[in-house]
């Protein structure tokens, strides 16, 4: 099946775990709530409802500076087997429209319709009909983006939150990408925001009248992704049963770290955002091994990771320092992660031992 015949739908979950805390505890709605860690243990917002985002409180803020912005903030400790088999609910209603699924964390996920027999194949029903179910079933509101491809489809899913559903028709394909911000490109982050912006390419109508070759010659190899993206291009398919072999977070800085304590000062934050990816990973992965990656001011890298070193600031903080020690340069990027494993996997090899 040809690329401009898909069907995808990405269906999110609006601010789950608050929503589950919510719909379980009445007396919570209506009020400021987030999800996370304590403020005098150093603890990070992992999610927070709509009336505590009112107050600027966002995920991966710190739970101490959240309540300085909304000191009536009520912070919830994570119930993650009770949001877990809400996921797995919520994943078995999924599965009664397609078996081409990408679970990308416990509330959200990509399907691809395009051979749906169901309501005459209507991506549009199909995705109006999931988010009926759910709230249904599990009294949560979904959003979703119904499009050509993932990346269409999942701008889709956030254009009409929470609890909207946005359609984008291949016939409207051009229109609708000329007009988006480049900032919402998956990959821009701010410092390639800032670069495009000087550049005078604002959105992908902009990016539009640049070649292929002009864009590769700018940002190298996501150059090219930049071109395609403009062109409302995204040949990527549904991965199902995928395996993540890691997860992390990075950040490329504006002006280049000087030294080691300018590195570790950015420890804590990178670690918040990490924390958070992994609190959303499917119940299957195990964290393991820890990981930092630097890249120099020239563009070589390293990684150092150690096993038997916890995934903690002071973990990280001593990875970082064998990862620093091998350059010695001034560090424009930092990445810190995890490996993952399989429970199942783990299972087996105990079975086999």
């Amino acid at each position: 099946m040809s690329a401009h015949q898909r069907k995808i739908i990405h269906v999110d979950c609006d601010c789950f775990f608050a929503a589950i805390e919510m719909r379980d505890d009445p007396t919570l709605a209506q009020r400021p709530i987030a999800v996370g860690g304590a403020a005098d243990r150093r603890g990070v917002i992992a999610t927070c409802n709509y009336e505590a985002r009112a107050f600027g409180v966002r995920s991966a803020m710190a739970s101490a500076h959240a309540l300085r912005l909304c000191p009536d903030l009520l912070i919830l400790r994570p119930r993650m087997d009770v949001y877990r088999e809400a996921s797995q609910e919520i994943h078995g209603i999924l599965r009664s429209y397609t078996d081409l699924i990408e679970p990308l964390s416990l509330d959200e996920a990509y399907l691809d319709v395009s051979a749906c027999t169901q309501f005459n194949g209507s991506a549009t029903r199909i995705a109006q009909d999931i988010r009926r179910r759910v709230w249904q079933q599990l009294r949560i509101t979904v959003s979703a983006g119904v499009a050509p491809n993932k990346f269409l489809a999942k701008i889709a899913s956030d254009w009409n939150k929470p609890d909207g559903l946005f359609v984008i028709t291949p016939a409207e394909v051009g229109a609708f990408v000329a007009s988006l911000p480049v900032k919402r490109l998956h990959g821009v982050g701010r410092v390639t925001a800032e670069k495009l912006d000087r550049l005078g390419i604002r959105t992908c109508a902009d990016l539009g009248q640049w070649s292929r070759l002009a864009l590769v010659r700018e940002f190298g190899a996501f150059g090219e992704r930049l071109w395609g993206l403009a062109q409302g291009i995204d040949e990527r398919p549904v991965q199902v049963e995928r395996r993540r072999q890691s997860v992390s977070v990075e950040q490329t800085f504006d002006r280049d770290l000087p030294d080691l304590a300018a590195c570790e000062a950015q420890l804590a934050e990178l670690l918040a955002q990490l924390e958070r990816r992994i609190a959303r990973l499917e119940a299957d992965y195990r964290p393991g091994k820890p990981f930092v990656k630097l890249k120099f001011h020239d563009f070589t890298q390293t990684t150092v990771e150690q096993v038997g070193v916890g995934a903690t600031l002071e973990g990280f903080t001593s990875l970082l320092a064998g990862a620093y020690a091998r350059g010695g340069r001034p560090v424009r990027l930092i990445g810190i992660g995890v490996r993952l494993s399989s429970r199942r996997e783990q299972v087996e090899q105990l079975r086999l031992f």
